[in-house]
């Protein structure tokens, strides 16, 4: 299990205050990338490696986990 003690959390700006689902990430942390439910902060982290989180970006970059209509 990752120690997140020294984690700084960061929400999108764009996550508004609406109260709506949105999630943190910590990107300072030796290595590694957590995810955490704003709703939750006391609650489970999703933790990646940074190779991991960096493909993921690239993904949602291009457009690959985009929704389609059928």
């Amino acid at each position: 299990m990752a120690d997140l003690t020294g984690a700084v959390w960061h929400k999108s700006t764009r996550s508004g205050g609406n109260g709506g689902d949105c999630v943190e990430v910590a990107v300072n942390l030796p290595g590694i990338v957590a995810i955490r439910d704003t709703k939750d902060p006391g609650g489970a982290a999703l933790v990646f490696g940074r190779a991991g989180w960096a493909a993921f970006l690239t993904g949602v970059c291009a457009g690959e986990f985009d929704l389609r209509s059928p």
